[in-house]
């Protein structure tokens, strides 16, 4: 249970430090447009991602919308990042 906890603050961190917020003033329904984040912030959040749990992120930041990753509020991050760190402990 510490693990899940430990990726949803982590990944809530990182979104944070990319719009300039406190960690404590995002919620999983936050959507990152209310966070006021551009591509380029998107793009730096997902780079965070990738390095802080070793996983690579299937995002194409030319074509969003054809990724299975969704990334429109902090929640579905969260939970997408649990999903491939779960199908990377498989392999």
């Amino acid at each position: 249970m510490g693990m899940t906890d430990d990726i949803s603050a982590s990944v809530t961190k990182i979104i944070a430090e990319q719009a300039m917020l406190d960690a404590g003033d995002i919620k999983a329904e936050t959507a990152l447009e209310e966070l006021g984040l551009d591509s380029l912030a998107l793009i730096e959040v997902v780079f965070g991602i990738e390095e802080a749990f070793d996983i690579t992120v299937p995002y194409n930041a030319n074509n969003p919308g054809e990724s299975d990753f969704k990334l429109s509020n902090v929640g579905e991050i969260v939970a997408g990042v649990k999903q491939l760190i779960a199908e990377k402990a498989q392999v």
